[in-house]
């Protein structure tokens, strides 16, 4: 099995600390950010920051659903980190500053590919469709930040 790790970033209106909030926020802002990839979202502990357990199911593709189960931490710096109880999939959100009081996230997921062909796929594939679901919810997550 190979690691697979993706990486996108996008800048987004509001400082750091209000980007930070936001995206920390299980409760009220993650469900509006949401892109039609997520079912079923529930919090189930928390819902601010570390602590938090979330689950949902990803569509990946119409074949491929994921059900995951997420714990949250904010270790040393105080990037995000979601892991999945379900899977090797781990998710770090960091939030740096940009100019004119924007902020610059960057999302990072990594999880333990195949092996073989279907590895080779998913190396190949995954990574574009996971690019395109962070684009959109940084977008979404733009848009909360503006209203």
């Amino acid at each position: 099995m190979d690691q697979v790790t993706i990486t996108t970033q996008r800048v987004v209106n509001g400082p750091t600390e209000q980007v930070r909030a936001a995206l920390a926020d299980y409760r009220t802002t993650r469900p509006k950010i949401l892109t039609e990839h997520f079912s079923d979202y529930q919090v189930h502990a928390g819902g601010q920051g570390a602590g938090t357990q979330v689950h949902w199911k990803f569509a990946a593709t119409k074949k491929r659903v994921r059900d995951q189960l997420i714990d949250v931490s904010e270790p040393g710096d105080g990037p995000l980190v979601e892991t999945d109880a379900n899977s090797s999939m781990v998710t770090t959100w960091t939030v740096r500053p940009a100019d004119g009081g924007r902020s610059t996230v960057t999302v990072r997921t990594t999880w333990n590919g195949a092996g073989g062909v279907s590895g080779f796929f998913e190396r190949t594939f995954a990574p574009i469709g996971l690019r395109r679901v962070y684009d959109g919810m940084l977008g979404k997550l733009d848009d909360v930040l503006a209203r």
